[in-house]
């Protein structure tokens, strides 16, 4: 294709980007402050070096034609720098709204999509009075850097809050109000430079301790659903002026509302599945929007169950690799930690 690709992370979200990458005959260049990363296993070529490292940006944006990222929380102003070097995309606004749970929640509620009640929380005092307004049970969340459930404590009582305050580490936060959803459902949106917006069927997911856990694909919900959660993610994507992938995240409630909980304009765990049931993948999707390659056909072939592997149940994958129908994906982690995504499982099935 003659174009050279930069990645911002060398996680395995890269890792996949870089394979599918390719795929395409396209190298990538990663630039991590880790070494031996999983996405370096794979690249063409690896940058070690921090995110303040100018000289790191230099060089990489003399290496690669565009730059994309596998995870959200990229320091701002490494991606500010690095756009006047390069085209990076998604670019630093999507970051913005992204890396902020408040901004996140503003900017769908300025929109007309509903998300839950939520209140700006900056000292134990704010805390007290959001929890007064919106009532418990609630949910405390740091505004920034959370994710698989860390930064994040539950309230039931107004007497919860000098505790919660505390185990969040007294940061600002939103006080979220708790939601009694029936599913939770995601979508994942590929958008290219010309505006036009692809989406992947929606998926129902099942988390464990805050972790995802299990996807299914397609979600168990009707069509008029799956339809408004696929509009809601193209309207996202389309105001943020997004190039590359938005993965949108749902409650979904017993009356068919849906409620925006989390976006990420990256690839997705609840995503994974694509790469062994749809003819494109999530990960070629990212790679096709960012080099400006037409959009791929994000419909699915199969339906899917994808299970994760967390800990060391990745070292207990012999009898998955014989089954039939079971595509197994390990990410080359050194160390196996309680609770770490090591490896995914991808369970196909004829679609129906």
């Amino acid at each position: 294709m003659g174009a050279t690709l930069g990645i911002l992370g060398g996680g395995q979200l890269g890792r996949m980007t870089a394979m599918a990458a390719a795929r395409l005959g396209i190298p990538c260049v990663v630039w991590t402050p880790d070494a031996d990363s999983p996405a370096s296993q794979v690249a063409a070529e690896t940058i070690v070096a921090p995110w303040n490292d100018s000289q790191a940006a230099a060089v990489l944006a003399a290496k690669v034609d565009a730059v994309t990222l596998e995870f959200e929380n990229v320091p701002l102003d490494a991606v500010r720098a690095l756009t006047e070097l390069v085209a990076v995309r998604p670019g630093a606004r999507c970051l913005e709204v992204a890396q902020d749970r408040l901004l996140e929640k503003t900017f769908a509620n300025d929109l007309g999509i509903a998300t839950a009640p939520y209140r700006q929380v900056g000292s134990l005092d704010e805390l007290g009075r959001a929890f007064q307004d919106i009532g418990g049970p609630a949910i405390l969340k740091s505004r920034r850097l959370g994710y698989d459930g860390k930064g994040q404590t539950r309230l039931n009582q107004s007497g919860d809050a000098p505790l919660a305050w505390e185990e969040v580490g007294g940061v600002p936060c939103i006080l979220e109000g708790f939601v009694p959803f029936e599913k939770e459902v995601s979508v994942i949106v590929g958008r290219g430079l010309d505006g036009a917006c692809r989406a992947y069927d929606v998926m129902e997911n099942h988390h464990e301790n805050h972790i995802l856990r299990r996807t299914l694909a397609p979600a168990a919900i009707s069509p008029a659903v799956a339809s408004q959660a696929q509009e809601i993610g193209a309207r996202l994507a389309s105001a943020l002026d997004l190039v590359g992938l938005l993965a949108v995240e749902f409650f979904l409630l017993e009356d068919g509302t849906l409620m925006v909980n989390e976006i990420a304009p990256r690839p997705h765990n609840s995503g994974h599945w694509t790469i062994d049931a749809c003819t494109v993948s999530q990960f070629e999707q990212l790679v096709r929007a960012v080099v400006d390659l037409p959009l791929g056909d994000p419909q699915r072939h199969s339906d899917a169950e994808m299970l994760n592997l967390l800990g060391n149940e990745a070292s207990m994958v012999s009898d998955s690799l014989s089954q039939p129908g079971t595509c197994v994906h390990l990410y080359g982690k050194s160390e196996a930690r309680a609770g770490r995504k090591m490896g995914h499982i991808t369970m196909l099935r004829p679609r129906t």
